[in-house]
């Protein structure tokens, strides 16, 4: 039987998933992606698999909590070890049979055998010209992915930077575990997104902000159950109505106390009136040469990803 290249998850959206907006938030259906993305993956490489890379995720609009929730995620491409894993999420009243595009991203993950080194998965080949599309796309992106990694990775975070940041820091726990025994991805995007939320709300001095954007989440080593987790939140550059925002996921042993890098992302959010629709963000002016670079740095992310359709 050849292996599965596409999985479907269904459910609906809980009470539980909402955020502080009342529609689901970011953070979940980023949860979301990551596990139909797995399944997808497993299901090809038909071995444990660990989550590289999340490319641009656009939310187009949001979830309501009832509705039913459809998280497909099909194979477009593949490397020697690696799975680039298309992930749509689709969702609508279950009293109907429409569902709405809510979000589509493109999503690296690296097949591993129980020592955790890189192992090989079958070669995919497209079938008809939709199949060779996407994976033309994807294999575009590598080389902008390089050079998104590049620009990240060479931009300093210290402590001449004058800008907002915020700071949740907790352990990990049982409940956050995937099946490889490490942090679930999908868990660290959700505190991601919630320490980015927890500073627009600082900076906007209100909390009806929501995400529109999470790009180049990059993970770089796994992160372990019991392990001292810091999540920083910093304001790089705002626009009109857009707050730009660098994340840093951290972690180590509480007992040695040392922390190291783990996950690094941009999230994008916009401040919401009563109506939901957006409005002007707090206008940010850096100071420091730091906060200048950082400014420079979000803007040219920006021209980046400008022509990209999807991941």
């Amino acid at each position: 039987m050849p292996p599965v290249r596409s999985v479907t998850l269904r459910f609906l959206a809980a009470p539980t998933d909402a955020g502080y907006s009342g529609s689901v938030s970011a953070g979940r259906v980023l949860e979301w992606i990551d596990k139909a993305g797995y399944a997808a993956a497993v299901g090809w490489g038909g071995t444990y698999c660990v989550t590289a890379y999340v490319g641009n995720v656009r939310f187009a609009r949001p979830v309501v909590v009832g509705h039913l929730v459809e998280a497909t995620a099909s194979l477009v491409h593949t490397g020697r070890s690696s799975m680039h894993i298309l992930v749509s999420v689709r969702s609508g009243d279950p009293r109907h049979s429409e569902r709405a595009p809510a979000t589509e991203c493109l999503m690296v993950f690296v097949a591993v055998d129980a020592d955790g080194r890189p192992v090989a998965v079958p070669a995919w080949q497209p079938a008809d010209d939709t199949d060779r599309e996407r994976q033309a796309s994807a294999v575009r992106r590598i080389g902008l992915r390089a050079r998104i990694e590049e620009a990240m990775a060479a931009q300093t975070y210290s402590a001449a930077g004058t800008a907002p940041r915020a700071t949740l820091r907790f352990l990990a726990a049982p409940t956050d575990v995937n099946w490889g025994g490490k942090v679930h991805g999908g868990i660290v995007m959700r505190w991601v997104d919630e320490a980015a939320h927890v500073l627009a709300t600082q900076w906007t001095r209100s909390a009806s902000n929501v995400a529109v954007f999470v790009g180049g989440v990059r993970f770089y080593r796994p992160l372990q159950i019991g392990h001292l987790v810091e999540v920083e939140a910093r304001l790089l550059h705002t626009g009109t109505t857009s707050m730009h925002i660098s994340v840093h996921v951290r972690s180590g042993d509480p007992t040695v106390g040392e922390l190291e890098e783990t996950t690094h992302c941009l999230t994008v959010f916009v401040p919401l009136d009563a109506d939901d629709r957006a409005v002007p963000a707090p206008p940010w002016v850096p100071h420091s040469a730091e906060d200048r670079a950082l400014d420079d740095h979000a803007r040219h992310l920006i021209d980046l990803r400008a022509g990209i359709d999807v991941g």
